[in-house]
């Protein structure tokens, strides 16, 4: 009987073999010696030099990118490790997870090239300062020789207190920010909802900004909103949204209110404040013991006909879902730009269409993701294959299976579609069509939601939004006039994802809009200010 190689042994020799197409070494990172050893998600990308040194500041690389925004000629490689120990090279596995191709099929050119241990495992989502890196390095593919030794030697320094404002600000929002600092006070309770269905403290954070004189005035009672962010937020990145509102209410551009920014980032993405089977109840903790709590601390309303919430991207469909969920809480919803709250849209794609591909449409034709107005960016299949090479956990796509999916036998969320083929599981959306569709809840259960929730939707899209999300905003204005209910959509002709807000030369023109008509509902007969913009919409229905 033969002696068989030990697991760890073979699977390097697999590793140098599969790289065979390089002549001399294979590539390799390194931590110096000296240091803390350490396990991650190891990511290895490729720039073209070209195209890095045109987006590289001052001509420095920096930072080497391979993103789904219009930056992936490069290729990201990446693989789990489980230990790195300080002074060992250890042999990078360059074909077997990579896109969108290995090392060995990339054209012959100089590139850029750069290695980073993801020791939190959270670049899906935007990373931390857990990161260690290499500098980047400037290589020729092509022409043989040895592939570099990247040492991972670069990190950023820990980030200090929420008020410890990165070196590289503008000027202009840093004294915001200090200005508003005041008024703008740390939410930071422990749910003890979701802290039982983890085994452990789990917090709920966000930021509460109090309005001009409320530290004056101990009788004034507030309306009060609710907002959050869109997916890659935070609660620090939160900060610039809460001192915003507070310069806001200061200049009297909008009125006085008490402002929420919660934070609804987690380590699987964003929870959306939707109860999941996978991350926990998170609608119930935040209307049964967060909302109450802040009603106790501040002087609110505390009724739901001034009680509001609104939101962005993923923040604009938790605002919704709220909304929808949980009538008898808020007074009013505006949400702008909400993921799809129609899975016959799922940017794009139609998960209850027969024979079902998220990548592809029934003619073969890839089903576009990113857009720049008429000019498609990426794809729904070079978006998910590049966060499935990034790593498993945190993406936008493993986020939505983490909120909208049934646990699979392994205690998992059961992915909707393969990620191999886009091809879609149709035991899954049915589980998402009952829970989460919100078109689905409205049409199949309007008796029961019509009383608390008619009139009360405001939605806002941009007819150009950079992921199609007007298509499915579309879909849910149908399926919500179908059963009589009141509905107030607005589609901004030409606005994408990003410049939603701005209206004339103001950028967060519509973030004042939403505030006063928010404040008029809690205010009957308040009169609107004489300068408020008007937000631009289509004229006729598509």
């Amino acid at each position: 009987m033969s002696k068989s190689l030990p697991r760890h042994a073979l699977a390097i020799a697999l590793i140098v073999a599969c790289q065979s197409a390089f002549a001399g070494t294979p590539l390799r990172v390194e931590l110096p010696a000296g240091s803390t050893s350490a396990s991650g998600r190891l990511l290895v990308s490729l720039q073209p030099a070209a195209e890095a040194e045109k987006a590289a500041k001052d001509g420095k690389v920096t930072q080497v990118e391979v993103s789904p925004f219009g930056r992936s000629n490069g290729a990201l490689i990446g693989m789990d490790v489980p230990g790195l120990d300080a002074g060992k090279e250890f042999v990078v596995d360059t074909e077997t997870m990579a896109y969108p191709s290995g090392l060995a099929a990339l054209p012959a050119g100089d590139y850029y090239i750069q290695a980073v241990l993801d020791t939190a495992r959270d670049n899906n989502y935007g990373g931390s300062s857990d990161d260690i890196s290499s500098a980047p390095r400037k290589i020729t593919l092509g022409k043989g020789g040895d592939l570099p030794l990247m040492m991972l030697d670069q990190r950023e320094p820990a980030p200090g207190d929420y008020w410890d404002l990165p070196k590289g600000m503008p000027e202009a929002m840093r004294t915001q920010i200090l200005a508003a600092k005041p008024h703008v006070k740390l939410l930071d309770i422990i749910s003890p909802k979701l802290s039982a269905f983890w085994g452990r403290p789990i917090h709920m954070r966000g930021w509460v900004v109090l309005p001009p004189g409320y530290e004056k005035d101990a009788k004034s009672r507030y309306p009060i909103a609710y907002s959050t962010h869109g997916f890659g937020g935070n609660l620090r990145n939160s900060l610039n949204s809460a001192a915003s509102a507070s310069a806001s209410m200061e200049k009297g551009d909008t009125p006085p209110m008490i402002w929420v920014f919660l934070d609804e980032s987690s380590p699987t993405g964003t929870h959306e404040f939707a109860d999941s089977v996978n991350n926990g109840p998170w609608g119930a903790a935040l209307t049964e013991e967060l909302i109450p709590q802040v009603d106790r601390d501040y002087r609110t309303d505390g009724k739901s006909t001034s009680r509001f919430v609104t939101g962005h991207s993923s923040g604009g469909w938790a605002s919704l879902w709220l909304q929808v969920r949980y009538p008898k809480v808020f007074g009013g919803g505006w949400p702008t730009a909400p993921d799809p709250s129609d899975f016959h849209d799922f940017t794009g794609a139609d998960l209850y269409a027969p024979n079902a591909n998220v990548y592809h449409h029934a003619d073969g034709t890839p089903i576009p993701l990113v857009r720049d107005h008429a000019k498609v960016i990426a794809s729904f299949e070079q978006f998910a294959k590049l966060e499935e090479v990034t790593g498993p956990v945190g993406g936008q796509m493993a986020s939505f299976e983490w909120v909208f999916s049934p646990r699979g036998p392994d205690g998992r969320p059961m992915q909707m579609f393969d990620r191999r083929t886009g091809k879609v599981d149709p035991t899954v959306v049915a589980y998402w069509r009952d829970h989460y569709d919100i078109a689905h809840r409205i049409t199949t259960q309007w008796n029961t939601l019509k009383p608390d929730l008619d009139g009360k939707v405001h939605l806002i899209v941009g007819t150009a939004d950079t992921f199609y999300l007007d298509g499915a905003a579309r879909k849910l204005e149908v399926a919500m006039k179908s059963v009589g209910a009141k509905t107030d959509f607005r589609f901004v002709p030409d606005r994408t994802h990003g410049d939603l807000y701005a209206i004339g030369g103001d950028r967060r023109a519509l973030a004042r809009v939403i505030a006063w008509e928010m404040y008029r509902v809690a205010r009957p007969g308040v009169k609107l200010p004489a300068d408020l913009p008007k937000v631009p919409v289509e004229t006729a229905a598509k």
